[in-house]
């Protein structure tokens, strides 16, 4: 099938919503938004925080979920367009929430023998100087956020006490993870095949919010400069912790290179940005597919996992 089977479709664009990653939904949602009207195709845009929403989806034959964080990532947005019988782009109810919370994510990987940096949960009664002595330095993050969102690199017992106020912010849920030296890398997943992976390089001490969104001093690589077998290594080690999670469809894998040269899984992102700097279409520009491509293969792809295929 071709991209010509977009024209005339009738596709609903969710974006927006509550979450803290409202405006990079909107930016995502609208950037697909306009692809697929660009390939003629109808589209109705729908912001689940406007009441009634789901009245505004009556009449569409599949829904891109451009939708970033809680409510729209997690399982919930995913179980109502199962009861709506409403077909949807990406990971289903149980691969959606399991994503969503890196603890979860970080046990499953552990259980399968697979590489993640050691962490621990914490909570108002953990013994600071305790983990800093076990982990050393670490990202103190909200186990149910996404890009970034709340994250703080701590060093000491008293930046481990206040990183942790400041996750909490963004949810009850928190963990430190031992910091990995090294490159951070990320591996969009198409299907069953890995897209070549990108090197990010932040001009800041690490890739946070800023750097992801709003410096335009991040440099990102694609090509990543790895060789060719440590690329199928690489791509290997993404889609066996897409898949273990019960990811489907697309989304991205992140992972840091250590100075051994060894791969540690950080989390799995189910609805990476869709803007037109995100790393998912540059992911898939290196391998040749377009943005109509993309969204055709995404809407397919998602199609036969609805149906059971």
């Amino acid at each position: 099938m071709s991209t010509a089977d977009l024209r005339d479709r009738y596709f609903g664009v969710l974006l927006g919503g509550t979450a803290a990653e409202r405006d990079i939904s909107l930016e995502s949602g609208g950037n697909v938004g306009r692809c697929l009207e660009a390939a003629g195709a109808r589209v109705a845009y729908v912001d689940p925080a406007e009441p009634g929403w789901p009245e505004q989806l009556q009449d569409v034959e599949f829904v891109f979920n451009l939708l970033h964080g809680p409510g729209g990532e997690d399982g919930t947005l995913q179980g109502l367009l199962d009861i709506m019988k409403l077909p949807y782009s990406g990971s289903g109810v149980l691969g959606s929430a399991l994503t969503m919370d890196k603890v979860r994510t970080k046990w499953v990987w552990q259980g399968l023998g697979l590489p993640t940096p050691a962490f621990v949960n914490l909570s108002e009664t953990s013994r600071w100087q305790d983990i800093v002595d076990e982990l050393g330095v670490v990202f103190v993050k909200p186990a149910l956020e996404g890009s970034s969102i709340g994250m703080t690199r701590a060093t000491t017992a008293e930046e481990l006490a206040e990183a942790f106020q400041e996750a909490r912010r963004f949810g009850t849920q928190v963990l430190a993870e031992q910091y990995v030296e090294g490159s951070e890398y990320t591996v969009a997943i198409l299907g069953d095949r890995a897209l070549p992976s990108i090197r990010i390089q932040p001009a800041s001490t690490f890739y946070d919010f800023n750097a992801k969104y709003l410096s335009e001093e991040t440099q990102f690589y694609c090509p990543s400069g790895l060789s060719s077998q440590e690329e199928a290594a690489l791509a290997t080690l993404a889609l066996r912790a897409f898949g273990a999670v019960g990811a489907q469809v697309w989304g991205r894998v992140d992972a840091m290179r250590d100075p051994a040269g060894d791969w540690q899984l950080l989390e799995v992102n189910t609805i990476p940005g869709m803007t037109s700097h995100s790393l998912v279409p540059m992911a898939a520009q290196a391998a040749d597919i377009a943005l109509p491509a993309l969204l055709h293969e995404i809407w397919q792809l998602s199609l036969e996992v609805r149906n059971g295929a």
